[in-house]
């Protein structure tokens, strides 16, 4: 049964992110899914549950980077979800492109 409010698309992409605990400590990761509420990144060494992060990436059809801040709900050992904070308008239409691209599939 899906709980979620928002469709989530699969995509590939590697990420950066930073937790803003460890502002130093940058990682990669591989976002795997993607809705207007979050995503899942897979790493091998995620941060902490609730942790607030910087996920930086650049979505297909986009030509910059984003920044996206967000809090990890929840982890495992080869990844984390991560719930989005407010997003931008550039950044709502960026996600939802991918996301009714993926519906039609």
């Amino acid at each position: 049964m899906e709980l979620r409010r928002t469709p989530r698309a699969p995509i590939d992409l590697v990420v950066e992110f930073v937790s803003k605990a460890k502002e130093a400590d940058r990682r990669t990761g591989r976002a795997k899914d993607i809705s207007l509420g979050g995503m899942f990144v897979e790493t091998v060494d995620p941060p902490g549950f609730g942790d607030e992060v910087v996920i930086e990436l650049t979505l297909p059809g986009q030509r910059s980077a984003f920044a996206i801040p967000g809090v990890v709900r929840w982890t495992h050992p080869h990844g984390m979800g991560v719930q989005f904070r407010t997003l931008s308008a550039r950044e709502t239409f960026a996600i939802t492109e991918i996301v009714r691209a993926s519906e039609g599939r």
